[in-house]
C-alpha cells in the first residue's frame, strides 16, 4: 500500500481539509456543547471538558504538523478516547464520530490504519453507550445502529477515495517521470543537434578558408615549377602568392582553433577586403576583373558571408568555368546588401550541382536570414546573388 505524505507547514494544508475542520467543530463539537448547556454540572463541565480536549488537540496538530509529541497519531488516539467517553456521558456521540470519520483517513498513511482506528472509535462509542445502558438494556439503540451505519459507510467512502487518490498520485508520479525522460531526451538531442551545427560550421570555414588556400597554393606552386627554367620572374611572383597564402592560411587556421579573434580576415571595409580577394585571383590567375565595390555599411558577420561568398565563387570559377571576364558588384539596397558575381564561362546545370561550396553559402547566409540565387546553364556563364537583409545584421 502507497503511503501517504502528511503536511509539512499548516499553509499546506488543502482546502478540503480546512472545510471539515469548520464543519467538524459546527457539527462534532458545538451540538453536544449546546446540549449540555442546561445540563448538572456533573455531566456539563466533564463534557464541556473533554470537547475542549478533542478541540485543542485538533487544533494543535493541525498548528504544529512538524512536532513529533502532536503528531496525528496520538490525536487520533485521544479522539477514540474522548468519542467513547463522549459517548457514555450523554448517552449518543455518534455525530461526533461521524463527521471525525475524515480524520482517520487524513492523518493515516494507509487505508489499513484508517480502517483499524476508526473501527476502534466506533467501538469505544457503542462500548461508551452499552456501559451506560448497561448490560441489560437494549443494545441496539439508535446511537449504535447510527455509529455502525457510519462506520460502514466510512470505510466505503474512505477507501474509494483512497484509491482514487493513490491512482491519481501513480499516474502523477508516471508522468513527472515521462516529462523528466522527455526533458532529458530533448536536452541530449539539443546537445547533439548542437554537436551537428558546430561540425558543419567547421567543415564550412575550412572548406571556405582551408581547403581554398591550399588549392591555391597547388595552382601556384605547379605554375611556378613550369615556369622555373623559362621564366623565373613569373616563377618567383608565384612563390610569392604562395608565400602570402600559407601565411593566410596559417592566420585562418589559428581563428578556426581559437586562437585569435573570430572573423579576423574581414577586418576592415568590406569593399576593401573584397578588393584584396579579386586582386589576388586575377593574380593568381591572370583572369581580369571587373568590379564595383561601394562603401556598404555592415556587420562583422556580414562582411564575413560576402567574403566566404566571394571566395566560393572565384574558386569554382577557376576551378570549373574557364572563364575570360569576371564581374562583381556591391550594391546595398532598401532591403539589405546584394552581391552579384558573374562570369563569362563553361557554365553549368544547377540542378546537377552537388558540391560542398554552394551547399555552404546557402546555410551561411540562411544564418543572416539570407538567400543565394544562382543562374546558369551550359555554355553561357554563371550568375550568384547573394542577398543579406539589414535587419538580419547582429
Amino acid at each position: 500500500m502507497n503511503q501517504r505524505p502528511l503536511p509539512e507547514t499548516a499553509s499546506t494544508v488543502p482546502s478540503p481539509h480546512r472545510w471539515n475542520a469548520v464543519l467538524w467543530v459546527l457539527l462534532g463539537v458545538v451540538p453536544p456543547a449546546i446540549a449540555v448547556a442546561d445540563a448538572p454540572g456533573t455531566t456539563r463541565l466533564p463534557v464541556l471538558g473533554l470537547l475542549a480536549v478533542l478541540a485543542l488537540s485538533y487544533a494543535a496538530v493541525g498548528l504544529f504538523p512538524g512536532n513529533p509529541v502532536l503528531s496525528p497519531r496520538p490525536y487520533l488516539y485521544v479522539q477514540v478516547v474522548g468519542l467513547g467517553a463522549l459517548s457514555y456521558l450523554l448517552d449518543g456521540g455518534a455525530a461526533l464520530f461521524v463527521v471525525t470519520l475524515p480524520h482517520f483517513w487524513i492523518y493515516t498513511a494507509s487505508a489499513r490504519a484508517a480502517i483499524a482506528l476508526s473501527g476502534l472509535a466506533a467501538a469505544a462509542v457503542v462500548t461508551g453507550n452499552v456501559v451506560r445502558q448497561g448490560w441489560d438494556g437494549e443494545f441496539f439503540t439508535g446511537n449504535v445502529i447510527f455509529t455502525l451505519i457510519g462506520y460502514a459507510a466510512g470505510v466505503l467512502i474512505g477507501s474509494g477515495v483512497r484509491h482514487i487518490t493513490e491512482d491519481a498520485d501513480e499516474r502523477a508520479r508516471r508522468l513527472r517521470a515521462e516529462l523528466e525522460e522527455a526533458r532529458l531526451r530533448l536536452v541530449e538531442a539539443h546537445h547533439r543537434q548542437g554537436a551537428a551545427d558546430e561540425r558543419e560550421r567547421l567543415a564550412r570555414e575550412i572548406h571556405d578558408t582551408l581547403a581554398q588556400g591550399f588549392a591555391s597554393i597547388v595552382v601556384l606552386a605547379e605554375a611556378a615549377r613550369s615556369g622555373l627554367a623559362t621564366d623565373p620572374g613569373t616563377s618567383g611572383k608565384h612563390l610569392l602568392a604562395i608565400e602570402n597564402t600559407a601565411r593566410e592560411n596559417l592566420a585562418e587556421a589559428r581563428v578556426l582553433v581559437g586562437s585569435a579573434p573570430q572573423g579576423g580576415a574581414a577586418t576592415g571595409s568590406v569593399a576593401d577586403t573584397l578588393r584584396r580577394t579579386l586582386r589576388r585571383f586575377t593574380e593568381d590567375t591572370g583572369t581580369p576583373v571587373t568590379s564595383e565595390l561601394p562603401d556598404v555599411t555592415c556587420d562583422q558577420r556580414t562582411r564575413i558571408a560576402l567574403l566566404r561568398c566571394t571566395q566560393e565563387s572565384l574558386a569554382n570559377i577557376r576551378k570549373h568555368a574557364a572563364a575570360s571576364t569576371v564581374d562583381v558588384v556591391l550594391t546595398a539596397q532598401p532591403y539589405g546588401i546584394e552581391l552579384e558575381i558573374t562570369d563569362d564561362g563553361t557554365g553549368f546545370v544547377t540542378a546537377d550541382s552537388r558540391g560542398f561550396g554552394l551547399h555552404g553559402m546557402r546555410g551561411r547566409l540562411a544564418e543572416l536570414g539570407g538567400e543565394l540565387t544562382v543562374t546558369s546553364s551550359v555554355g553561357d556563364g554563371t550568375r550568384v546573388l547573394a542577398m543579406i537583409p539589414t535587419d538580419g545584421q547582429g
